[in-house]
């Protein structure tokens, strides 16, 4: 979806305004400030933001460090640098001005009564992109953020992150009563502007419920009667949360890839064992999807005489998807065949499978795949319903279906959403037509299927699966409930001798906020500026101290 430019103008502006200037009465005598900014203009412009300012964050954070972390991929250990943990500053200075702008100007309106369901809107995208922020930082300035700009307080205090759900949730409560009532005046079109829903109410009630469930699933190892409460407060709304894939949040734009050229910087990214191994055995469509195959058969070794090393089974159907250790060290041999070819007939052949790099960049190396990136899936949505009631949170309501009926809708969904971004990105997809066939005999198979053993494990492996594309909430599911575990039969995490960190760090503010700054990191235990992977790995944020360790679920 292309933007028109005015779009990103206004809210540059608006931007603008905010850096330049401290003293907002000179606004009345500067002609370049925009003071009565056309408010569909900055919702555009902050929904754009939200989804594509990550290209950096895909390289330096998801492929390079959390995706590692969580063993989806596996690739050469890199040092952390600075370049994480953007999500931070963009937060502050491209997604939240101008919603916070967009209030503002309404509340100057005759008629600001029309604009209620905006106003909800935009609280709703604000703790979208909060909830991500305070992910990996812990306490973050929110109930004073932006007061710099109208009632010049350069000072804003660090929630602590009881006080940022407890506050998310009351917005978000707000939001989803003003977006459901019927009974309003007849409310300002958004229309496109809305770049995700075009104005539809009903799906953004849908995604303010999700996101409540992802507070209930953060909140669960400090709180559990809270997540019940939640959950509960969700699957009894009349709306619901996101349970059709219409519903998703989805950005799409043929113009634009978070990766280009970037997906292989400095080192390719490769599928590990475990995943590899598993999409296997489970025969799951989304394999030749998630990863490149390497060309191999059988007939291939045969027709050449050739036999393939220890690690590779002649008989295997897939043999042409092939992972290697998450962590090189343990298996020195296998991960020698990352960078060595096996030469065959006259050709060489890499073994070990990539990451599918045009499913992630479609526009690599002057492709012409388009780009979709769906922020909020369904099947995010549905696995966490199909959890809480497998937890018996749900119990004694009406949860409209079983755990295994929400866990079926939500496996079916991952695949058909991740497909249809393969389609448009032309890149390998896992079936033709509708999928239904595939998809069934997949749902029907013993690797997916419920068996009343283990039903939990396996609904924690599919949202393990389906966070391919969302490295920040892969890594928020493998540290809240240590899945995938080292002692499991089902899906094995692998043995990882690095120290992973458990969260980033924020920057001294300066002298005009340290005070609050130094303040928040005592409360949390934390050492100020440190960035050295030990003290990140043991220095948690408050919701992650009950967690189990990496691999260590309970």
């Amino acid at each position: 979806m292309q933007l028109k430019s005015r779009h990103i103008i206004a809210g540059a502006l608006i931007l603008t305004s905010v850096s330049c200037t401290k003293n907002f009465g000179d606004i009345n005598t500067n002609s370049t400030i925009v003071t009565n900014p056309d408010i569909k203009y900055l919702l555009s412009y902050s929904e754009e933001k939200l989804a594509t300012y990550n290209g950096g964050e895909w390289i330096w954070e998801g492929m390079e460090q959390l995706f590692r972390y969580t063993q989806h991929v596996t690739a050469s250990p890199y040092e952390i640098t600075a370049n994480v943990n953007t999500r931070y500053g963009v937060y502050y200075s491209q997604i939240l001005p101008n919603l916070f702008e967009i209030r503002r100007q309404i509340a100057k309106m005759d008629d600001k009564d029309k604009y209620q369901k905006i106003g909800a809107i935009a609280y709703i995208i604000q703790v979208l992109h909060g909830i991500k922020v305070t992910d990996m930082n812990g306490s973050i300035p929110y109930t004073q953020a932006e007061q710099g700009r109208y009632e010049s307080n350069y000072s804003p205090v660090y929630d602590n992150q009881e006080t940022l759900f407890n506050t998310w949730l009351s917005e978000l409560d707000n939001s989803i009563g003003i977006l459901s009532n019927t009974s309003l005046p007849n409310q300002a079109d958004i229309g496109s502007s809305d770049i995700f829903y075009k104005g539809d109410a009903t799906k953004w009630v849908k995604l303010a419920n999700t996101l409540k469930l992802r507070i209930a699933a953060r909140l669960e190892n400090q709180n559990a009667e809270k997540t019940k409460s939640i959950f509960k407060q969700v699957i009894q709304d009349a709306t619901g949360p996101i349970d059709n894939d219409d519903a998703q949040l989805s950005y799409t734009n043929p113009n634009f890839s978070a990766f280009g050229n970037d997906v292989n910087y400095r080192s390719v990214r490769y599928g590990s064992t475990s995943i590899i191994t598993f999409l296997k055995k489970a025969n799951d469509p989304r394999l030749p999807i998630y990863f490149e195959n390497n060309g191999l058969s059988k007939k291939v070794f045969t027709d050449n005489g050739v036999t393939p090393p220890a690690f590779m089974d002649l008989n295997d159907p897939l043999i042409q998807f092939q992972g290697a250790p998450a962590d090189w060290t343990t298996n020195p041999t296998v991960a020698a065949y990352i960078s060595n070819a096996l030469p065959i007939g006259g050709t060489n052949y890499f073994l070990i499978s990539p990451i599918n790099r045009k499913f992630f960049a479609p526009k690599m190396n002057g492709q012409t795949g388009g780009y979709t990136d769906v922020i909020v899936t369904n099947a995010e949505s549905c696995l966490l319903v199909a959890e809480f009631i497998q937890k018996g949170y749900g119990n004694g309501i009406n949860t409209k279906g079983t755990a295994e009926d929400w866990y079926k809708k939500g496996v079916a969904s991952s695949i058909s959403t991740m497909n249809s971004i393969a389609v448009t990105a032309q890149s390998a997809t896992g079936f033709t037509g509708n999928g239904s066939a595939a998809i069934q005999s997949y749902l029907d198979g013993d690797e997916v299927k419920f068996n009343g053993i283990n039903d939990l494990e396996r609904i924690y492996i599919q949202e393990y699966l389906n966070f391919y594309r969302n490295a920040s909430e892969a890594f928020v599911l493998v540290r809240r409930t240590g899945y995938p575990k080292y002692s499991s039969t089902y899906y094995a995490r692998e043995e990882f001798n690095e120290i992973i960190p458990r969260r980033w760090w924020t920057n001294d503010p300066g002298e005009v906020n340290r005070a609050n700054w130094n303040a928040a990191l005592s409360d949390q235990g934390f050492t100020p500026n440190a960035q050295d992977v030990t003290t990140l790995s043991t220095q948690r944020i408050w919701y992650d101290k009950n967690a189990p360790d990496f691999g260590k679920g309970h």
